[in-house]
C-alpha cells in the first residue's frame, strides 16, 4: 500500500448550511444584516494572525538563554603556546584560536583530549578534570 492509496475511514463532515429556515428562526444565528449575515462570510479572528507571527519554539519561557561557549582541547594548547605562557580567553582570541560569538567574548572550556608537555598557566577558563590533571602533571597551574 502506498501513501496515495490511503483513504480516510470516516466520511468528511458536511458544513452546516445556516440561514435556510428551520427550527433556528428567521436569522438562524447570523444576527440582523451586515457582513456576518451575508453568504460567503469567512471572517477569521484577528488573534489568529497574531499567533501565526510568533516563532514556533518549544515551551513557554523555557527556552535556554543565549550562551556563548567554546571548547578547546589540550592538544590545541600544545600546538599554539610556548612553555611558560598564560592561557586566557583574550589571548586565545588574539591568536585566532577562538572567535567572538554574536559580538560577545565566549566562555572557554578546556577539555583533556590530547597530550600536554608544556608548563602553562590557565586563567579565566573552565577546565575539565582530565585537562586539569594533564596541566598540573606538566607543571602548569589553573587559576580562576
Amino acid at each position: 500500500m502506498q501513501l496515495h492509496q490511503l483513504k480516510p475511514i470516516h466520511k468528511p463532515k458536511k458544513k452546516k448550511r445556516v440561514g435556510r429556515g428551520g427550527k433556528r428562526g428567521c436569522y438562524s444565528g447570523r444576527g440582523i444584516k451586515g457582513q456576518g449575515a451575508r453568504s460567503g462570510c469567512k471572517k477569521q479572528p484577528f488573534i489568529r494572525e497574531l499567533i501565526k507571527r510568533y516563532h514556533k519554539l518549544r515551551g513557554y519561557r523555557q527556552n535556554p538563554r543565549f550562551k556563548a561557549e567554546t571548547a578547546i582541547n589540550v592538544s590545541v594548547l600544545e600546538a599554539n603556546f610556548n612553555n611558560g605562557e598564560t592561557v586566557a580567553p583574550g589571548i586565545l582570541l588574539s591568536k585566532k584560536i577562538i572567535s567572538k560569538i554574536k559580538g560577545k567574548m565566549p566562555k572557554v572550556k578546556i577539555l583533556g583530549n590530547g597530550k600536554l608537555n608544556k608548563k602553562l598557566t590557565v586563567k579565566n577558563c573552565f577546565v575539565s578534570k582530565g585537562a586539569r590533571t594533564k596541566i598540573e602533571e606538566a607543571g602548569g597551574e589553573v587559576k580562576q
